[in-house]
């Protein structure tokens, strides 16, 4: 009888090895729960193939910031905002970094449950787990919780990449992920290790420049801090759009459809011959949806895009002309005084 329950102590061992190892690890149920309390749902403009009206954000801090990507979807009057719970709220453009892509909004709540930016990890290497938390495909609504994708951190290279024909303005290093995390709806959501620690942010949807392949990917953390901050202390490179003062793209011969509706697409409905914007190429009919590598979905968004530019900058417009996307050159921006 003694052989016996000793041979069974030993044969537990492994066991109870096993369970205090890992006794300092939360419960990954437990984590995907508590990380996806701090992950939003955005809803704003788009609607257009390839432009959706959603996506998704990340709760910074318990008196409603929030980060996501910089997209077509906040060019909007009005940016819903649903969070876990399915309260929803009106969230506010504070402002936006061009170069990472990256934007703070802000919506009036308090006690939120959130990331703490200050105790996020500098980095990680690969062969980290990670979950994936993010309103994929826009199938989470009110109270529902978005998706957990469970994967790995498979390298951490340069990011060299294009959506359409635009090039991706950042270039520094991101995290390749082994599952497939950029979809629609994805940008904006939140990647986190085993313990629940926010290490990164779920970029746009691009392909590679090299490969030509669609990308999964996400910001590091350590670019999600410092791209805030420079939003936050208003940074030149990361100025809220609204101080910006328009341009009349008529002053590059280029005359948009009238303003006739609250979010009139920006769609060519002529142009001054011998115009710079003849010159390049530009036709009635074109769709603008980049200036200057940044998306826009109105009439007022390339107005805005155009402002943002200095005198004397590249005017680079991406179009869509019967169903393909074209890249056009206006030359240098011209001063803005009124036609």
């Amino acid at each position: 009888m003694i052989r016996t329950a000793a041979a069974c102590f030993m044969a537990l061992l492994p066991c109870l090895a096993g369970t205090l190892a890992g006794a300092d690890e939360p419960a990954p149920q437990s984590v995907i729960a508590g990380a996806a309390r701090k992950v939003v749902k955005l809803y704003g403009a788009g609607g257009l193939r390839g432009l959706e009206a959603y996506q998704s954000g990340i709760l910074v801090s318990p008196d409603g910031r929030i980060l996501t990507v910089a997209s077509t979807v906040l060019d909007s009057e009005q940016l819903d905002c649903v969070l876990d719970d399915g309260r929803r709220f009106e969230a506010r453009l504070v402002g936006i970094d061009p170069r990472r892509e990256l934007a703070v909004l802000q919506i009036e709540a308090d006690d939120l449950p959130c990331f703490a930016l200050e105790e996020l990890p500098a980095a990680v290497p690969p062969g980290t787990r990670v979950v994936a938390l993010s309103n994929m495909f826009g199938v989470a609504a009110g109270d529902e919780r978005v998706t957990a994708q469970r994967g790995v951190i498979a390298a951490v290279v340069p990011l060299e990449a294009r959506r359409g024909a635009a090039e991706a303005p950042f270039r520094g290093a991101v995290y390749v992920l082994d599952c497939t995390t950029n979809n629609p709806g994805s940008p904006g959501g939140a990647l986190v290790d085993a313990r629940g620690r926010l290490v990164g942010m779920i970029g746009k949807e691009l392909r590679s420049t090299a490969a030509g392949i669609w990308l999964n990917y996400a910001l590091p953390a350590s670019e999600l801090i410092a791209g805030s901050e420079a939003i936050l202390v208003g940074d030149a490179a990361a100025v809220a759009t609204a101080e910006i003062a328009p341009f009349d793209p008529r002053l590059l011969g280029a005359i948009l459809v009238p303003d006739l509706l609250d979010r009139t697409p920006p769609f060519v409905e002529s142009i001054d011959p011998g115009s710079a914007a003849a010159r390049a190429g530009l036709a009635a009919d074109d769709l603008v949806i980049a200036v200057g590598g940044r998306t826009v979905t109105t009439r007022a968004g390339v107005e805005q895009a155009l402002g943002g530019l200095a005198e004397g900058d590249p005017v680079k417009l991406t179009v869509i002309r019967r169903g393909s996307l074209v890249e056009l050159d206006l030359g240098p921006r011209p001063r803005g005084a009124k036609p």
